[in-house]
C-alpha cells in the first residue's frame, strides 16, 4: 500500500502539472476523489485494527502484572512490535491523505486556471 500510494501521488502530481484541457481535469478529478474516498476508507480500518491491537494489548499487559506467566510475556513482546508497526503505517496513510487534500485543492485551482484560458 505505501508503495502504491507513493506511486500514485507522484503520478498525480505530474499529471496535475501537465493538465491543459478542461476534459483531461475532470478525468483526473474524478479519479483523485475516488483514490482519496478509498484512502480514507483504508484510514479508518487501519485505526481501527490498530486500537483493537492497542486494546489487547493492554489487556495482556494487565493479565502479564498479576500471572507473571512468561508465555505472556512473550505475547506482550509481539503485541507491542506489532502496534509499533500499525501505528507507524497509519501514520503513513494520515500524513498521506492530508497530502491528498492539498492536491485536491490544487486541482481546485487548476481548474479556475484552465477556465481563464479557455475564455
Amino acid at each position: 500500500m505505501t508503495e502504491y500510494l507513493k506511486a500514485y501521488m507522484k503520478s498525480a502530481e505530474e499529471r496535475l502539472s501537465k493538465c491543459s484541457s478542461m476534459s483531461e481535469w475532470q478525468k483526473m478529478f474524478d479519479e483523485h476523489k475516488d483514490k482519496i474516498a478509498f484512502m480514507q476508507h483504508e484510514r479508518i480500518v487501519h485505526f481501527l485494527v490498530t486500537m483493537m491491537f492497542a486494546l489487547i494489548m493492554t489487556i495482556l499487559i494487565c493479565t502479564m502484572l498479576f500471572t507473571q506467566n512468561l508465555a505472556i510475556l512473550l505475547l506482550v513482546t509481539i503485541m507491542v512490535v506489532l502496534v509499533a508497526f500499525y501505528i507507524k503505517h497509519y501514520y503513513f496513510l494520515e500524513n498521506t491523505v492530508q497530502k491528498m487534500y492539498k492536491v485536491y485543492d490544487a486541482m481546485l485551482a487548476k481548474k479556475d486556471e484552465l477556465s481563464e484560458s479557455e475564455k
